[in-house]
């Protein structure tokens, strides 16, 4: 039986590794390779912390949302105790 080949490559190592670190050295030169490295590295971080704030954002308007149902429900509650009490002094006083 022949081996599974699969249709894309995983991660280059080895010679593969290689060529590509010849490439990068021969475009950006020797000693753009650490800045370039760090602004990418700075790059992600940035957009990991945006993401963390949008979804800070959305779990806080998630609460609020919930916040107002509740708030919603007491309050609609507080009518109907307050209609029933009126009923009430209506048939007392009548």
């Amino acid at each position: 039986m022949a081996s599974a080949i699969p249709l894309i490559g995983g991660i280059p190592a080895g010679p593969e590794l290689l060529i590509i670190l010849l490439v990068l050295v021969l475009l950006f030169g020797a000693n753009k390779i650490p800045k370039l490295a760090r602004s990418t590295g700075q790059a992600m971080g940035e957009f990991k912390k945006g993401r963390e704030q949008v979804e800070d954002e959305l779990q806080q308007m998630q609460g609020d949302d919930e916040a107002e149902s509740t708030i919603d429900t007491d309050s609609t509650l507080d009518d109907e105790d307050a209609d029933l009490e009126t009923d009430t002094e209506k048939e007392t006083s009548a």
